[in-house]
């Protein structure tokens, strides 16, 4: 068997710049991997400190791109990885920002470039909102890496039909399914003094414990489909409060939309609690844990790694069965899954979005009210992390397919 002595992760999210759950999972599984091999890491969002990140480098954009569309400043910083990655037996690039400096690693070095699926940009058409022109580009870059990696790694099987789909010059035997992971000692319901302290944070962010409340949390981009769930909000019972930790908006335009939504919501009934700044994790938990049930509305999620958050502190999921989330989320089981039709174009839009927003609304009201059921499938969800969702089982599975692929490439 071929031995994999040093793998270089390559990413654009890494501590203390996460944004989403990709930088969750590079995170996690760069910890569980350090246990087995040599891992180093290489991010953006500039320099970190060696003592603080040991086996960490952090590049900025380059001064000569400042200013230029983003896109070409991620390539920019593409660039000066793949030079930096000499040394390394194989390589392991995680989303569109990082699949560049992968390929071009693996190409410069001669070693294979294993890439994580998290998501698609033919699936994310109004990243064009973002990006303009470098929309383009960065469709460009994914389907490059792709095409040109060793081995590709789905976060769950609904994502590995839509990579073949998306991309079918790629041999379906070298795409592989290794499911996201939890950190089921740093995610669990607080006990004690720290449930004491949970309760003075939650209410302190205006959340009345001893109400029943729904929480979502997730970036505002239009693949986390909360428009939709706002629109869902006003067909609640006003006894369910509803607590959104949404920030890090994808473009002005969605945030001044969420916003005036919010706005409205916020003047026609109570209990609406908008948290807009990251909160780490602790506080978090501490907002999960003060709530009821989960929620996560998108209409494309290749599995949602915020599921597994809320699952792990012990609450039910109501989540549209979507891409991966049916793989999280056990129907009647662990939550309710909300079925509904969509458009095939890549933007996901529910073909009868009334429909979708009253189904929505229907399965909330049914779980969020209903004590028994809550105490029941909360129990249930944190069974299912601790049984499908570890990382030492995650790491394992990542480490094998690196070794399927070096040997292929022998």
């Amino acid at each position: 068997m071929v031995m994999c002595v040093r793998v270089d992760l390559v990413t654009r999210e890494y501590p203390p710049h996460i944004y989403g759950g990709a930088g969750v999972h590079v995170t996690e599984l760069a910890a569980v991997l350090r246990k087995h091999i040599d891992v180093r890491v290489h991010c953006f969002d500039g320099p970190r400190d060696s003592a603080t990140y040991p086996g960490v480098t952090g590049y900025s954009v380059p001064q000569e791109l400042a200013g230029d569309n983003p896109a070409l400043q991620t390539f920019g910083v593409d660039l000066a990885i793949a030079q930096n990655v000499a040394g390394a037996d194989l390589v392991h690039s995680h989303t569109w920002y990082a699949n560049l400096g992968g390929h071009l690693a693996g190409l410069l070095h001669g070693i294979p470039h294993v890439l994580s699926a998290h998501s698609l940009e033919p699936l994310r058409p109004w990243k064009a909102e973002q990006l303009g022109g470098g929309y383009r580009l960065s469709g460009w870059a994914e389907r490059t890496a792709y095409e040109g990696a060793a081995g590709v790694i789905a976060v769950s099987h609904g994502m590995r039909d839509d990579i073949v789909r998306s991309y079918p010059f790629i041999d379906p035997a070298k795409v592989h399914v290794v499911h996201n992971g939890i950190d089921l000692a740093g995610w669990q319901r607080p006990v004690g003094e720290a449930a004491v302290r949970a309760r003075d944070f939650a209410i302190s962010r205006g959340i009345d414990p001893d109400r029943p409340a729904l929480v979502f949390v997730g970036r505002i981009t239009r693949q986390k489909g909360l428009p939709y769930l706002l629109r869902a909000v006003r067909l609640l019972p006003t006894e369910i409060q509803v607590v959104l930790c949404a920030g890090a908006p994808d473009t002005p335009e969605i945030a001044d939309e969420v916003a005036s939504a919010v706005a409205q919501l916020q003047t026609e009934r109570d209990g609406v609690i908008w948290i807009t700044d990251m909160l780490p994790r602790e506080q978090l938990i501490a907002v999960l844990a003060n709530c009821t049930a989960f929620v996560c509305p998108s209409v494309y999620e290749p599995l949602g790694i915020v599921n597994l958050e809320a699952m792990a502190v012990g609450l039910p999921v109501i989540g549209s069965a979507t891409g991966g989330i049916p793989e999280v989320v056990a129907d009647g089981e662990t939550g309710v899954l909300v079925h509904f039709d969509q458009l095939t174009d890549g933007t996901g839009t529910p073909t009868d979005p009334e429909r979708f927003v009253a189904d929505l609304a229907a399965a909330i009201s049914g779980l969020v009210l209903d004590p028994h059921k809550v105490s029941v499938m909360g129990k249930a969800a944190r069974k299912r992390v601790e049984d499908h969702f570890s990382w030492l089982a995650i790491g394992a599975r990542t480490i094998d397919v690196y070794q399927r692929v070096l040997e292929q490439s022998q």
